[in-house]
Order: C-alpha cells, then structure tokens, then sequence
C-alpha cells in the first residue's frame, strides 16, 4: 500500500507542480536564455537512481555551457577538480556558475524541471540525494566504511528534496548526508514524507546551504 500510495502522491504533485509552476519554468528559461549561450538545462546530468540505475536528471542551466567538461580539461578551471571532487562535487563560489545561476541555485529554481522526473517515475518529491556516477565511485573507495549505508540509501528513488534539503543542504558533510539518506530509505513513509515536503518551504526560503 505504501508504495502504491507514494506513486499516486509523485503523480498528482508533479503534475500539480509543473502546471502550477509553468509561468515560472518559461521566464527561468528565458533568462537563461538571454544571460549566456549555451542550452536551457544542464548538458552532462547523469545520476544514480533506485538500484543504483542511471537516469537523465533534469536541472535548469546554471553554469557556462560544457561547465562539466571544462573543469575536467580547461586550464583555467582544470585546477579545481581535486577540490570540488573532495566537497561532494560542489565549489565554493564556483566561477562557473553564471549571474541568472546564482540566483537560481540560491532560490533552488534550478530544480524545478525536476518535477518532469517525478512524473516519468525514476524520482520521487521525497528521497535521498542523487549522486553523480564518478560521485558514487570516489565515496565508495574513499569512504569503505559507508559503502553499506550508501547502498541501502539506493534502494530508494531519490527525491526533490529530502532529509539533507532540510537539515542543511550543502553545509552537510558527506557523511551526514548518507547517514540521513540510509536512515530515511529505512524508516520512510507518506506522513513522513509530508512532513519533509512542509519544512522544504522554509530551508528554501532561508536558503541556508544552497549552492
């Protein structure tokens, strides 16, 4: 019944978030669009879903285009890979992320096409954070010790939001954050996840730890 229930409850929020949101998609869009070339979402946004299968996450724009590529072989951004692959592939006043990006990121704008996910079912409005493929390599040999919770954190579609939006985003070490996931993957439920739908709307709003 749960699962049942937490399918029908995906279903009936995404489509309600996606009419509901549509003005706000087109002008997101738009701005992209008119703040820097490149294409309205991010180009490389393969992550690890249920079961460890990969999917197509869809995520507005927020950086250069091929910002994935560059920080790999440009010269000028090459330099940073060893750090932003020690802080769970995020940067501190990232260069890359462009202006329309950094309000995005800020106000999590940048998630919305999310709800195209939800709907088409490999995520959930509730679940643990998706993980980059080479994210979830480097934590496994890095971190040995986690292996077990990372797995067990997988055995559930990742969300919009989770227990990590709501406790910190960014500002979570990588630990902390499995530890929430694989706590959440084991003890979840609808009333839960209303429970993390409403405290979703103030993080949010504070924005504290978004990047």
């Amino acid at each position: 019944m749960y699962y049942f229930l937490k399918r029908l409850f995906d279903i009936v929020g995404s489509i309600f978030g996606i009419i509901a949101l549509s003005p706000i998609l087109l002008v997101t869009a738009l701005a992209i669009k008119l703040d820097s070339p490149g294409p309205i979402f991010v180009e490389e946004s393969t992550r690890v879903g249920e079961k460890e299968k990969k999917f197509r996450m869809f995520k507005f724009r927020s950086m250069i285009e091929d910002a994935h590529v560059k920080i790999k072989k440009d010269p000028e951004f090459k330099k940073l890979y060893n750090k932003f692959e020690r802080n769970s592939f995020k940067l501190q006043n990232d260069p890359r992320i462009t202006m329309v990006g950094k309000f995005l990121r800020r106000t999590s704008l940048d998630e919305l096409p999310q709800f195209f996910n939800v709907f088409w079912g490999n995520m959930s409005l509730v679940g643990p954070r998706a993980l980059y493929p080479e994210e979830l390599e480097v934590r496994k040999q890095d971190h040995p010790d986690l292996v077990e919770d990372l797995i067990r954190a997988l055995k559930v579609k990742p969300g919009i939001t989770g227990p990590w939006q709501v406790s910190g985003r960014s500002e979570l070490s990588f630990r902390d954050r499995i530890l929430l996931d694989k706590d959440y993957a084991q003890r979840r439920s609808i009333r839960r996840d209303i429970v993390i739908l409403i405290k979703t709307i103030p993080a949010v709003i504070r924005g504290k730890g978004a990047q």
